[in-house]
């Protein structure tokens, strides 16, 4: 599973990342993987940390820009006024 080039997580779907990185995770909790192993599934963990947490930025800032749409006011602060969390339920 360890890759040493790491070029895959850049265009990697959210769902994927978080799934592997949660993988890695149970691997390294576990505490059977060899020293070497453990150091580079834990440097790709990081790396898809990282790639799920810009996604994530990426979605919260889509959703505040359609809620500025939708009310088109800004605070005195300049920021929006209608930016409220997304419901999923």
């Amino acid at each position: 599973m360890a890759q040493k080039d790491n070029s895959d997580i850049g265009q990697m779907p959210f769902e994927r990342a978080i799934e592997e990185l949660e993988s890695i995770v149970k691997r390294l909790e576990e505490g059977k993987v060899p020293l070497e192993e453990s150091v580079a599934i834990y440097e790709r963990g990081e790396a898809l940390k990282r790639r799920c947490e810009n996604l994530l930025r990426q979605a919260e800032a889509r959703v505040e820009k359609i809620t500025l749409d939708a009310s088109g006011t800004l605070d005195a602060s300049g920021k929006p006024t209608g930016s409220e969390p997304l419901d999923v339920d």
